[in-house]
């Protein structure tokens, strides 16, 4: 019987597109096809994740060796809170599962800095019974010591734990520690979409 349902962050609750997001803001292709491969998908970034570095050290990094300016990098840091933003639909389901009994948990790959800029600007946090961010524990999905690690600090059962996440691979890797798993489609434009699994999974509780 599930008992526990762990939502990925990024696309599943909160809409996190960079790339859409610098071209609605005017950046030619050629450009934002540069900061996508140079900041929000490269290795350095994938380190930020995984809490290897702060996000003053990663500017550093990317500034030595990309063709865009320090400054330039560092406001698009900032921009992070702004490109980021809650998809409703979804969160709206939070306080009906909660309502419905379940336990509701989060494991995302997260900055633990923009993390914490994150959660203090939105409540829907407060349904949360716990969670991880890869940062804080130094481990990024797909590695399985992530999910071994929510299910210990929290002491879940994974046969009792229902995964959402956008990414298959995380979804498979979750699945490899027990856990029942979703790959949900953010890009499909059916704001029901996740509304319609849960009530398609949880009939009588939904």
């Amino acid at each position: 019987m599930i008992k526990n349902i762990v939502f990925d962050l990024g696309n599943v609750l909160l809409s996190w597109k960079p790339g859409q997001y610098l071209e609605e803001s005017g950046y030619d292709s050629d450009t934002v096809t540069l900061i996508m491969r140079d900041i929000f998908s490269s290795p350095v970034w994938a380190g930020l994740d995984n809490g290897d570095f702060t996000s003053a050290e990663a500017i550093e990094q990317i500034a030595q060796t990309s063709s865009l300016k320090k400054d330039f990098i560092r406001s698009l840091f900032d921009l992070r809170t702004e490109i980021i933003f809650p998809l409703t639909d979804n969160i709206k389901l939070l306080p009906r599962l909660k309502k419905s009994g379940f336990k509701l948990y989060y494991l995302s790959n997260f900055p633990l800095d923009f993390f914490e800029e994150v959660k203090s600007e939105y409540d829907f946090f407060d349904y949360f019974d716990g969670g991880i961010i890869s940062a804080e524990v130094r481990h990024s999905k797909p590695d399985i010591r992530i999910y071994r690690i929510l299910l210990e600090r929290h002491r879940l059962k994974a046969e009792e734990c229902f995964y959402i996440d956008d990414v298959e691979i995380n979804v498979r890797a979750a699945e490899s520690a027990g856990i029942r798993a979703y790959c949900y489609d953010s890009a499909d434009g059916n704001p029901q979409h996740l509304y319609e699994l849960m009530k398609e999974m949880f009939p009588e509780r939904i």
